[in-house]
């Protein structure tokens, strides 16, 4: 299987929102759509799905273009949407429905991914008689959940058709670290099970985590593109992570690195390339400094994309 985004391009009037994206999957991963606010990065997504029309451009599934009728496809959309006057359990019902989930199946399927998301609480409610029995009641009303767990049921419904490709745009925005570390158990286990995953997301940290792939978008247009690895290597090892036992700021300067954060003999460091870092270690060894750690890495993805796109407009 291979999805294949070929110049997809979007207008409003004179102007462009998306200028001839394009990017491929030759197999299953996680990809990356990255880009400030207003980028395209949902229109591209909206385009892709055929939510929203297109001015150029296509997208293949196996050669064919990508609609429910040749991909089963999930989505959870940045812009969160249920709703909050209808029982939680008819509106996952209902949209399993649309997607040929009935019956039995369905129910099997709501009960593993409430219990997998810990949602059963809300969709199993049990209430208590005058006689102090137990009985099941409705489920609740999305209205009345936080918006962490109406998160989760919307991305149960991405996932209860078993899709083949699964879209998440922005899939943590606002989750607490016990949540966001259940999303990611479950991207995780979408990964395993050989899925094809297309993910945006500002937190650079968990793209780094999942993502092999890159494309970042700055004002409609491809800043970036490739293999994330790849693309940290051809920076170079420039970041130096250094902690001593003495203080050894000025030797640092010395040597023409730069010192980024200094604390307590800890020091992140920026230098310009491997020969530096070894020149200013050997400074450290002729002086008999203890050196506790010595860390040189590539650019952070957080770095790499503040430098394509920092300068511009976030609200362009």
């Amino acid at each position: 299987m291979s999805l294949i985004v070929k110049d997809l391009t979007k207008k409003y009037g004179e102007k462009t929102v998306v200028d001839h994206l394009s990017f491929a999957m030759e197999g299953p991963g996680v990809y990356a759509l990255l880009g400030t606010n207003g980028a395209g990065k949902t229109t591209s997504i909206r385009m892709m799905l055929g939510m929203l029309s297109r001015d150029g451009g296509e997208t293949l599934w196996n050669g064919a273009p990508l609609s429910l009728e040749t991909c089963n496809v999930g989505y959870l959309a940045e812009e969160r949407g249920l709703y909050p006057k209808y029982t939680l359990m008819d509106q996952l019902k209902y949209f399993a429905s649309l997607r040929g989930v009935e019956g039995a199946e369905a129910d099997k399927r709501i009960r593993y991914w409430a219990r997998r998301l810990e949602v059963e609480e809300y969709l199993y409610p049990e209430k208590t008689t005058r006689q102090g029995k137990k009985m099941s009641a409705p489920s609740l009303k999305a209205d009345q959940l936080s918006k962490g767990n109406q998160q989760k049921i919307q991305l149960m419904m991405a996932l209860l058709p078993d899709p083949e490709l699964l879209i998440l745009d922005e899939p943590l925005s606002g989750l607490d670290p016990v949540n966001t570390d259940l999303f990611k158990g479950i991207i995780r286990e979408e990964i395993d099970k050989g899925k094809y995953l297309i993910m945006s997301s500002h937190q650079m940290p968990t793209v780094e985590e999942f993502c092999t792939e890159i494309t970042i978008m700055d004002r409609s247009r491809t800043v970036l593109q490739g293999n994330l690895n790849e693309i940290k290597k051809s920076y170079g090892r420039v970041n130096l992570k250094l902690k001593t036992d003495e203080d050894v700021g000025d030797l640092v300067r010395a040597s023409g690195a730069r010192i980024l954060t200094e604390k307590e003999n800890e020091y992140e460091i920026k230098v310009q390339g491997e020969a530096q870092a070894m020149y200013l270690l050997r400074e450290l060894t002729e002086r008999k400094v203890t050196v506790v750690t010595f860390d040189l890495q590539e650019p952070s993805l957080h770095e790499i994309f503040v430098e394509k796109v920092g300068s511009g407009d976030e609200n362009a």
